[in-house]
């Protein structure tokens, strides 16, 4: 499908720019955490509460507002949508497949399936918005509605079988799938887009403002949550998230793109969204639902930092292979 003006090739020193710029308020938010939980700034008991505001508030209503309120004009929604959703769902299978050889816990396979998987919307829209300007937020918006409800139904299915809260039954299941907060949100928004119905004048800028705090508060429950003690143990498990989130993943999304001919800012924009480091929700979601949530947060440091060096890197030698940009 031909792109319209403006949606040119993806300049690589322009890109790494503005990922630094999407990433670094990330780390400083992470970093101001952990000071503050170090301090003893804010109670104990804040931290928690945070977490379950964030998750069941804040996070469906980022969601919600952004998924409903998305412009998809000029947009190749199909091809983007499968190329992301069958790149999800090939290494979410692998990974799995590969968990009697990992030899993790339960709990802590829970943080490395979400590792591998998860990505950050911030940075993701943050990003596709500095490359591509109007047209990058449309191509954001489908990646979002696209792998947002695909990666919270495989998270909370892999919770449910490897989790500490036991394996429900199949109608547990399927109560818990459909009761989850970040299910709905992301389906709320689907179904309203699709209605074209929106959302009313009153309720969009409510939202829009609960989904904004919810990045902030997120990240800084992460920073809150890291043990430091405990950093040496992380290595492999963080080792193993990192090289599925940027070598496996990236190479899913490359074979998808071209068996499916997507090309263009498209096609950058699904290598972008599939390379993000995973978000805050992994570690809020992780805590909800019997995961390690001391690793889940490690990871997430940990990738954000890796990723300003490894989205840029794997992107430029992506494109340049492949020539999809």
């Amino acid at each position: 499908m031909p792109y319209p003006a403006g949606a040119e090739r993806c300049n690589p020193a322009a890109m790494t720019v503005t990922l630094l710029a999407a990433l670094v308020p990330i780390a400083l938010l992470i970093g101001l955490g952990a000071a503050l939980r170090r301090l003893g700034f804010l109670a104990e008991g804040f931290w928690p509460q945070a977490e379950r505001l964030a998750y069941y508030v804040l996070l469906p209503s980022l969601l919600l507002d952004s998924l409903a309120t998305a412009r998809l004009a000029d947009v190749p929604v199909g091809a983007l949508a499968l190329v992301l959703v069958f790149s999800t769902l090939a290494v979410a299978g692998l990974t799995l497949a590969a968990r009697p050889r990992l030899g993790f816990g339960g709990p802590a396979f829970t943080s490395v399936f979400q590792g591998g998987i998860r990505f950050n919307n911030y940075v993701g829209v943050s990003a596709a918005a500095g490359l591509y300007g109007a047209q990058g937020v449309a191509l954001a918006a489908v990646a979002n509605a696209a792998i947002v409800p695909t990666v919270n139904v495989l998270c909370v299915l892999v919770f449910a079988r490897f989790g500490t809260g036991g394996r429900p039954s199949a109608l547990g299941l399927a109560r818990q799938i459909a009761l989850n907060p970040l299910v709905l949100g992301s389906l709320g928004g689907i179904a309203l887009q699709a209605s074209g119905l929106g959302l009313p004048p009153g309720l969009e800028p409510m939202l829009r403002a609960l989904g904004q705090a919810s990045l902030p508060l997120g990240l800084l429950c992460v920073g809150a949550a890291l043990d430091f003690g405990s950093a040496r143990s992380w290595i492999r498990p963080v080792a193993v998230a990192s090289l599925i989130k940027f070598g496996l993943m990236p190479t899913a999304t490359i074979l998808a793109c071209l068996a499916l001919g997507l090309k263009g800012p498209a096609a950058v924009t699904a290598l972008l969204f599939q390379t993000l480091p995973t978000a805050s929700s992994s570690y809020i979601l992780s805590r909800q639902l019997g995961g390690d949530a001391p690793l889940m947060a490690g990871i997430t440091a940990t990738q954000t930092v890796i990723a300003g060096v490894a989205l840029p890197l794997v992107l430029a030698i992506v494109l340049a292979l492949a020539g999809l940009g």
